[in-house]
């Protein structure tokens, strides 16, 4: 009677084991979902200031450009 207590509170405390492993990986795969998609958003903020930046520089240059005819 022993053994089969011993086993039954063995298999449920193992259940759990399996319970937390399984948590904690679809936690890992979000952290990861979640940094994939960071670092999209990040090489997208730079191309974009990129952009703007080139923007601003062009106007400027054509703001010199102007003021030096006049």
């Amino acid at each position: 009677m022993r053994t089969i207590v011993f086993l039954s509170t063995l298999i449920l405390l193992s259940a759990c084991g399996v319970d937390t492993l399984g948590a904690a990986a679809t936690t890992a795969k979000l952290q990861a979902d979640q940094a994939k998609q960071a670092k999209q958003n990040m090489d997208t903020f730079k191309a974009k200031l990129d952009e703007a930046n080139k923007a601003t520089e062009e106007s400027s240059k054509r703001a010199e450009e102007a003021a030096e005819q006049n």
